[in-house]
Parts: C-alpha cells; structure tokens; sequence
C-alpha cells in the first residue's frame, strides 16, 4: 500500500487551518471580554451580598460598596460587549470600552504589591483583594484589547529597528535610577546592623518578624541583602530596557535568544503596572507627607522613635516611589511608540 505524500501534506494543511479558524472564531472580539465581565460582575456581587472588603477596609458598609462597584463595572463591560456584537464597535462604545479599562486598571490598584508578597514566600493580606485585583488587571487588557480591535495596520508592516528613547525620556531614566539611590542606601543601613532615622537594624528585624515577614524575607536579611532593594535593581533593569536598543532585541549575554526580537508584552506587562501602581501611591503620599512636613496634618510616629523621624523615612520612600513610577510610565510610553509595527517604507 502506498501513500501519496503530496496528499498527507494537503490533507494536513487543511486540517491545521480548520484548526486556526476554530480558535479564531473562539477569539471573536469581544467574546472573551464578555465572560470576563460576567465572572468579575458576579464575583463582585457575592463580595457585595457577603460583605467582603475588597479595597483593604474592614467597615461593613464601604466593604459592600466596594463589592457594588465591581459589580457595576462588570455590567458595565457586560452591555458594552454585548452592544458591540449587536451593533459593532462604534465611537461611543469604543469610549464606553476605554472607560470600563480605566475603572479596571484602578481596581486593579495594588497587583503590583501582591505580586512581591507571594515572590517572598509570604501571604497576601485579603485573598478576596487580591483576587480582585488580578480579575481587574486581566480585564482591563481583555478590555483594551477589545477597544483596539479593528484598528489593523497595512499589509507589509513591520517592526521597526531597534532604537534609544529620545533624550527628554533617557533623563527621565536617569531621574527615576538617582530617586532609588537615597532608598536603597537608608535599606542597607538597616540590613547591615546600623542605624538611621532613631531605628537601628536591629529593631528593625524585630518589627519584619512582627509583621509577619516570611522566612525567604528573613534569610534573605540575614545575609545582608534587603529584599525591597533587590526589587529596586530589578526596577532599574526594566526601566532602562525600555529606554535602551537591547530591550527589543535580545543582547548578547541572554545566550540562546541573542539576536531575537523581544516580545512587546514582555517589558510592558510589569512596566504598565508597576506604573499604575507606584506613580499615585507615590504621588499621594508625598502630598500626604508634605502636608505633614507643614504641620497641616499629624503623622504618626508608627515603628519610629517620633514623627519626625517617620516624615524623614517617609520623604525617601514615596520620593524614590512617585519618581520612579513616573518616570516608568514616560518609558513605557516611548517603548509603546518606539516598537510599534509600521508601513513598510517604499
């Protein structure tokens, strides 16, 4: 018995494009977005009827609310979806589309601090916050996903060669690499047994072991390497990715992928949030920290010796914070536009 090659390989294409076609009919736009929008509609409605807080507080009434709002926010994404499948994505539910994404990346609010607890071996404060923070982000990409869909480029696109960010964005680099330095040395101080800010290294092990620290986070101390500066350089290295050529082209040191293009999501992904985080909890409490600093408001003193020394700690922080995520954001931004598929040129 004999067998046609020729045959096996057609009869094999055509299957393999059936295939394709049936995922792509799976992905229609929108489709996906709107089981997303039930399951988070739903989820905040059984957080809501439950009493669950959702946004870190314990008040019964704000921890209903805070599950109302969800729910309201998945409707929201639910008819949205469900008009563009009637009706088409038209202006106004492309801006209806773009509205329930921004409603979702501030739920979304604090993925970024979850994220690091669970890397250390430690738990995560409110397993319902959490999960709602990882249901919003996921919907706010489904989301942006969806808004964006119809908008393809030109047969013959491509990417374009890979690039430096302009000079205003390579300074923005360098002012969020200089904020970090005055944190990373108060943390090394406190790691390596000294003392700043009326707090020695010691007590403040003793207050990581308090608030419940992991034993990674621990160990990790012990040995003289603070956890939040190791997070800091990792910060650092994404923020000048973005900025320089070898963050869309795989260097020479990455071995077996040198020479190859970097996935756009890869950078984006934890820069997009790691801005959407850091950029207001910064910015905020610095405002909150200035407003202490002129005596408007009272800070308190917490595991310091006095206020003052909080405000002292306090203006490191969120400086080192609300710089950084800024300056994030302006990268990510460059990088979106720096990495784009273009029209080929003619």
């Amino acid at each position: 018995m004999t067998i046609d090659v020729r045959t096996a390989k057609t009869s094999w294409s055509t299957g393999r494009q059936r295939w394709l076609r049936g995922l792509r009919g799976l992905y229609r736009p929108g489709r996906v977005t709107m089981v997303w929008a039930l399951v988070y509609s739903g989820f905040g409605l059984v957080c809501a009827v439950n009493r669950v807080p959702l946004f870190g507080s314990d008040g019964q009434a704000w921890a209903s609310a805070s599950g109302w709002a969800v729910t309201v926010v998945g409707l929201l994404a639910a008819f949205t979806c469900a008009a563009v499948a009637r009706y088409g994505l038209r202006p106004a539910l492309r801006a209806l589309l773009w509205a329930a994404c921004g409603l979702a990346g501030l739920a979304a609010f604090g993925l970024l601090m979850d994220v690091i607890t669970l890397m250390v071996g430690q738990g995560v404060d409110s397993r319902p916050s959490a999960a709602n923070h990882a249901l919003a982000a996921a919907g706010a990409l489904l989301l942006a996903s969806t808004a964006r869909t119809g908008r393809r480029l030109p047969a013959g696109a491509c990417a374009p060669a890979p690039s430096a960010a302009p000079r205003p964005v390579l300074l923005a680099a360098c002012a969020g690499t200089a904020a970090f330095l005055p944190y990373v040395v108060m943390k090394l101080i406190w790691v390596t047994g000294g003392t700043f800010a009326g707090v020695s290294g010691a007590q403040m092990r003793a207050v990581s072991e308090r608030n419940g620290a992991s034993g990674i986070w621990l160990t990790l101390e012990s040995w003289g390497l603070d956890v939040t500066v190791l997070l800091a350089a990792l910060g650092i290295f994404l923020l000048w990715g973005l900025v320089r050529p070898w963050g869309q082209v795989f260097p020479r040191w990455t071995l077996f992928l040198r020479g190859r293009r970097v996935p756009r999501w890869l950078p984006l992904a934890p820069a997009l949030i790691g801005a959407a985080t850091l950029a207001p909890y910064g910015v905020i409490g610095l405002g909150y920290t200035a407003l202490a600093t002129a005596g408007v408001v009272t800070m308190r003193s917490g595991d310091f010796p006095s206020p003052d020394d909080a405000i002292l700690a306090s203006w490191i922080g969120m400086a080192a914070f609300a710089v950084y995520g800024l300056a994030l954001a302006v990268a990510a931004r460059s990088y979106w536009d720096r990495t784009r598929s273009r029209p080929a040129a003619r």
